[in-house]
């Protein structure tokens, strides 16, 4: 790497199986993100992370302020649950997710003040293990939709030689464009984020990996990566295939490292580290300032919303107050997900609240979400060729009708990710997604991991 001349841009170094090509509809691309009016109400739920769901730690008639942490929680993978408006608590009470999925939840009247927490203060970070701690009590969970607490990620085990920090600014999902727009909007806090995880970390290698129909991001994450910052030449801009799912962990590593993550294994294992562009933005801004993450942007995009866009939005606010700032329908929509077309979760209403999580609302008409009509398997193999994973969804659907955990498990069922290429490439209509997560739920019930 410090043998590259400065203003290389590098290319994929590995290639992996797999993926489909999808049409990208960025539409709101260009579009400056817009911080949106304080809501009237928000509900905080104590479960926007992967892991164990917080307790909240205030009750009905408490007077609350912006950072305040109102749930937390002492198991290790979790992360605390900060206000995201200045006001009164109304209720604590459980709730319904966009998921689906019950919770308990923190819901604040806003006095529309905005007002600041008083204890909180730039953090102490002049080491590793200020750095974790620091990034634990910001609340941060992974902002390109993963949700899995930060803190965890970067607290890497002492046996493991990670040497590799991958920046995701890939975004494939089609309609998201909340990542461009930070590169575009925020690249000194990228910058900073960049260098402070470089120097706290110790990384000998930081690649910034963004796909190549991003132009405008890439001139702009080029100076970033020949910064005067970058002592010894360490950090390295990497042009991607446009090709969905590029921004999967598992498969950025490939590209990024040629190294390849075992079944079940995590960046980790082969000496990487993967954070999203927006989560690296968003330490840099907490180190500084020392303001919890209690706002996020979100995408609102789709043919039946009256003007797409994107929008910064306080965490807890009502899918509805989002849309209606954006114009509200201008048809009654057939799908709406949270989320993206390919992973997203399709929600039944819009009376449930933006989750950290959270990076696009997406309404579509029956036309534009046209399902294709399901009929039997004609055993063509495309599911198997668009797999990143080399599964065979097929054989995983048949054998999860049948109850057999163990065969499940042999055809390494569990390290499906869900992206949906199978599904998308299917011509006979089978919802493969479901098929894989039904047969996760199978080997669950049978003890199986």
């Amino acid at each position: 790497m410090a043998n590259l001349r400065p203003d290389a841009i590098l290319k994929a170094i590995g290639k992996g199986k797999g993926g489909v090509s999808v049409a990208h509809n960025k539409i709101t691309a260009e579009k400056e993100t817009v911080r949106m009016p304080v809501p009237e109400i928000v509900t905080l739920p104590m479960l926007q992370h992967i892991g164990a769901p917080c307790t909240p730690t205030v009750k009905k008639g408490d007077k609350v302020c912006v950072g305040q942490i109102i749930g937390d929680s002492d198991k290790y993978v979790s992360a605390p649950i900060h206000a995201s408006v200045s006001g009164k608590v109304t209720a604590v009470q459980d709730v319904k997710l966009a998921n689906g999925k019950m919770a308990p939840a923190v819901t604040i009247e806003s006095d529309g003040e905005m007002t600041l927490f008083e204890g909180l203060e730039p953090p102490k970070v002049t080491n590793k293990s200020e750095l974790v701690a620091a990034v634990r009590a910001s609340g941060l969970v992974g902002l390109g939709g993963a949700g899995f607490p930060t803190h965890v990620k970067l607290n890497t085990p002492e046996d493991k030689n990670i040497d590799t920090l991958i920046i995701n600014a890939a975004e494939c999902e089609p309609y998201i464009t909340v990542d461009y727009r930070e590169c575009l909007e925020n690249s000194w806090n990228i910058m900073n984020g960049v260098y402070l995880l470089q120097e706290l970390l110790g990384f000998e290698k930081v690649i910034i990996a963004v796909e190549d129909n991003k132009p405008e991001a890439i001139k702009i994450l080029k100076n970033i990566a020949d910064s005067d910052l970058d002592h010894g030449n360490k950090v390295r801009l990497m042009t991607l295939k446009s090709r969905y799912p590029q921004g999967a962990e598992k498969m950025m590593v490939l590209s990024a490292t040629g190294r390849k993550v075992p079944a079940g294994g995590l960046p980790s294992d082969v000496g990487c580290v993967v954070m999203n562009v927006a989560s690296t933005a968003f330490i840099s801004r907490y180190v500084r300032t020392g303001k919890p993450l209690t706002s996020r942007s979100v995408t609102v995009s789709g043919n039946c919303i009256k003007n797409p866009m994107n929008v910064r939005v306080p965490v807890g606010t009502e899918l509805q107050k989002i849309i209606d700032f954006c114009g509200g329908f201008v048809s009654e929509p057939y799908k709406i997900l949270s989320g993206g077309p390919m992973m997203g979760t399709a929600v039944t209403g819009t009376d449930v609240p933006l989750l950290k999580s959270n990076n696009a609302i997406l309404a579509f008409s029956k036309d534009e979400a046209r399902v294709k009509p399901e009929r039997d398997c004609i055993r063509c193999g495309r599911c198997h060729n668009a797999c990143p994973m080399s599964l065979i969804p097929t054989q995983i659907e048949k054998y999860a009708a049948l109850g057999d955990a163990e065969m499940l498990k042999k055809l390494g069922t569990s390290v499906c990710m869900e992206c949906g290429s199978c599904a998308y490439s299917c011509p006979a209509g089978k919802p493969l997604v479901q098929h894989m997560r039904l047969a996760k739920d199978v080997m669950r019930k049978a003890g199986i991991k």
